[in-house]
């Protein structure tokens, strides 16, 4: 459905922007009153990272007036495979502060505002509060549901991506013309269930496909033009090359945006997504050892049994010496178990320490009662142990 725009136009433009913005004014659709909606236009982008990155830059390029970037990590050499905001001599660079020196590059024009801060529910609404539109480019369930009960109690729309491998989704959430993020998923998966980019991976140019589908729909949003994805999800699949749409209707027993809101306020997002389930946590509790303390039993010589509960992939990209690979997958179906030996010390790792956790708790409700895992996981074990070793 066509919307109002979201804002009202600048002024004028001048005689740089006239030219700068050219190919956008002799467009019908947009023209001068369209490109002056989007210099008096304030977008905060959450996130520059692998959606974030070619949402900034794009939305740069079209003149969006204040941009505003919030993250507060730094650039590590494995950004680089996807989040195109950032070079080579950007590795170890606040990620905000990079992004806005990209921006200010593409487009000298633009107000670059900087967030080098985490998001939360204490600063959230607070930020928010300068901008008009939201562009959501977080990769973690806790702060995409803070996100959206932010955006609905403020009343401000909000366009989401969601990337992995080769699949990628995105929509509009606005509340007051269509459904919000709760109405779509109205509980995050179980803790686990969902692996993130980081252990599943992500292709790269597939951040350029949605991000850029993103700020497509900003700008109709902006200026008022097309049809947004308001009470639409689109669904890619690069390999396949396919796009399709769904319906997603406003949920009116959401406790958003329904209409007997029980939430009226933001919550404690990770509490409610949970990282690792409660059997987990409870499983870890008083049974997680450091890397450096696996050296030790190696160099001791203790007999221990070492399992590595990853993927084949990431196996092959760094291991510890002597662990065995039987991925999680196994544990949870139970056909790992009779891989286990009774009588040696049973010892579980992942990347971080959260898929270890998981396995652990089944491994414990299975009888193997002085079953550890380490805290960390493997990039624990480069850190502290070898540094030659690749991170991933």
């Amino acid at each position: 459905m066509s919307l109002p725009p979201l804002v009202e136009p600048a002024d004028e433009l001048t005689v740089d922007e006239v030219r700068r913005y050219s190919r956008h004014l002799i467009i019908p659709d947009v023209g001068m009153a369209g490109q002056k909606r989007l210099k008096n236009a304030k977008v905060l982008c959450v996130g520059a990272g692998g959606l974030g990155s070619p949402a900034l830059m794009y939305l740069a390029a079209a003149g969006v007036g204040t941009l505003g970037v919030v993250d507060f990590d730094v650039v590590d050499e494995s950004n680089l495979q996807r989040q195109i905001i950032h070079g080579q001599s950007d590795v170890g660079r606040l990620k905000a502060e990079s992004a806005a020196a990209s921006v200010r590059e593409i487009n000298p024009l633009v107000n670059v505002v900087i967030h080098n801060v985490a998001l939360t529910t204490d600063n959230v609404l607070d930020i928010f509060a300068a901008y008009d539109l939201i562009v959501d480019g977080t990769d973690n369930f806790a702060t995409r549901y803070m996100v959206n009960d932010a955006a609905v109690l403020l009343g401000k729309p909000y366009i989401w991506g969601s990337i992995y491998r080769f699949d990628g989704q995105a929509s509009v959430f606005w509340a007051e013309y269509g459904p919000c993020y709760r109405c779509l998923y109205p509980e995050p998966p179980p803790p686990g269930m969902v692996p993130s980019c980081a252990e599943g991976g992500v292709l790269g140019v597939l951040c350029a496909s949605i991000g850029s589908v993103q700020v497509n729909e900003a700008i109709k949003v902006l200026t008022g033009i097309g049809e947004p994805l308001v009470g639409r999800l689109m669904i890619y699949d690069a390999l396949e090359m396919k796009y399709r749409d769904v319906k997603v209707r406003k949920d009116p027993e959401c406790p958003l945006c329904g209409k007997n809101p029980t939430i009226t306020e933001l919550i404690d997002y990770e509490a409610f997504c949970g990282t690792i389930s409660d059997e987990a946590q409870q499983a870890a509790t008083g049974s997680t050892i450091t890397a450096q303390e696996l050296k030790d039993m190696q160099d001791r010589g203790d007999d221990i049994f070492l399992v590595d509960v990853r993927e084949q992939n990431e196996y092959e990209i760094v291991n510890i010496p002597g662990a065995v690979l039987i991925p999680k997958g196994e544990f949870l179906r139970g056909t790992a178990l009779e891989l286990l030996p009774q009588d040696k010390k049973i010892i579980l790792h992942c990347k971080s320490g959260a898929r270890s956790a998981e396995a652990l708790a089944v491994v414990k409700n299975a009888g193997f009662s002085d079953a550890v895992h380490v805290g960390g996981g493997v990039l624990s074990w480069i850190k502290t142990v070898d540094p030659s070793l690749p991170t991933y």
